[in-house]
């Protein structure tokens, strides 16, 4: 059976999709079709369903993916090593939002010395969850960060870490609020206060307010900036409230320029995701990486 072949199906079952597929082989759509095709009257049998949004693998295309990736992983991660012992210099692409990237995962990726770094650069981009996964379905990215687990069998996910929220602001906010009304009213004791946000929606103070609550935000932003680091900017220079990760804005608590407004019994977490297309950990510039971040993410827990 052709190698070529199977590689083709194994992308297409993971891809759910033959136009998917085709952009992370390189081909064009209708020669992944013909593969496809050839394929299937080489076995006799249909191994996809063709459906208005993508295929459905039928049970046999399920069992000979299931028999046929470990295999074709294998040989991937066997010739990807043998070009990093030629010294072929690799670009690692990671995507996600810009202050986690920025200010956790990037510290931790140029911390490799050593063996570690051998073999491959690095490339970052910023973009939302739906952004950086779409890129990295497209083959732009090697690993994505997410705030949310991806569904499919075409990435494979691991938790990577929970980030605290915390309601802060400066500290001459907290001498206007009542820590007895706040405790007893809950959110309408902040309804007069200026808020901070990244975002129209209110994403993160929205998901406070639900949480701890069990209410939404009665006003809208007052200032609203696309970037956390901008939004505890804000906050320390007195401009409103502000919902932050506690990775964040702990360095501002603990010199004072920021003051947490509220210690709620259970904290509002966020779960991070490491995320890659199924298959790649086999290349060892990913392999690497994704341990790497693993291990750094141990420590920021």
């Amino acid at each position: 059976m052709d190698l070529a072949l199977l590689r083709t199906f194994v992308t297409v079952h993971r891809a759910g999709s033959f136009t998917r597929a085709a952009a992370l082989l390189g081909l064009s759509q209708p020669a992944v079709t013909s593969q496809i095709r050839t394929l299937e009257r080489q076995l006799g049998r249909p191994l996809f369903l063709r459906q208005a949004r993508g295929v459905t693998p039928t049970s046999i295309g399920d069992e000979l993916a299931h028999k046929a990736a470990p295999h074709l992983d294998a040989l991937v991660e066997i010739a990807e090593s043998r070009l990093e012992d030629e010294s072929s210099r690799r670009t690692l692409h990671l995507a996600g939002p810009p202050e986690f990237i920025a200010e956790r995962a990037l510290p931790a990726l140029t911390e490799l010395t050593g063996d570690d770094r051998r073999g491959f650069a690095l490339r970052a981009s910023f973009g939302t969850t739906e952004e950086v996964l779409e890129g990295l379905a497209a083959g732009h990215h090697d690993l994505a960060i997410s705030t949310a687990r991806p569904r499919g069998a075409l990435f494979t996910a691991t938790a990577l870490c929970d980030e605290e929220h915390v309601l802060v602001a400066a500290p001459r906010w907290s001498e206007r609020i009542d820590p007895d009304a706040l405790r007893l009213k809950g959110a309408p004791a902040l309804q007069d206060l200026p808020l901070i946000e990244i975002h129209e929606s209110l994403p993160f103070v929205s998901r406070y307010w639900a949480s701890v609550f069990d209410t939404r935000p009665a006003a809208p932003g007052t200032v609203v900036v696309p970037d956390l680091r901008a939004v505890l900017a804000c906050a320390i220079a007195g401009a409103g409230l502000a919902v932050l990760p506690r990775y964040l804005c702990a360095p501002a608590l603990d010199g004072g320029a920021l003051v947490a407004l509220h210690d709620p019994v259970v904290p509002p977490l966020r779960t991070y995701f490491l995320v890659v297309r199924a298959g790649t950990l086999a290349l060892p510039s990913v392999a690497r990486a994704h341990e790497c971040l693993l291990r750094a993410a141990a420590r920021w827990c």
